[in-house]
């Protein structure tokens, strides 16, 4: 099970996250922040993931792509930092992978 919540402040919105992040949840995730972009004015939009038990290989690949599209993740619990840490390190690395093979690219 997976509850999301909706908090709507001045400066961000946010998603606060509990449960398990397994499918077919971690798509709910996916579908939650694509609905939150919507009419954000600015404000930027926030993942809280608070009492997430369960992370499954789908749930860390919809974090990894929210990660680079942009979204800001906060987290609460040390399973839960220890996978979100990994994820962020894992999408710098691809994105330092990506220039690389760009500016290459761009030599040839």
């Amino acid at each position: 099970m997976l509850k999301i919540s909706v908090i709507n402040g001045r400066t961000q919105r946010r998603l606060i996250v509990e449960g398990k992040l397994i499918p077919p949840w971690a798509a709910e995730l996916k579908s939650a922040c694509e609905d939150a972009r919507v009419d954000l004015r600015g404000r930027g939009l926030v993942v809280e993931m608070k009492q997430v038990t369960t992370i499954s290989q789908e749930g860390e690949n919809v974090i990894l792509q929210l990660i680079n599209e942009g979204v800001k993740f906060r987290c609460r619990g040390v399973f839960t930092r220890h996978v979100l840490k990994q994820l962020i390190q894992r999408a710098r690395r691809e994105r330092c992978q990506n220039r690389s093979f760009e500016q290459e690219e761009k030599v040839k």
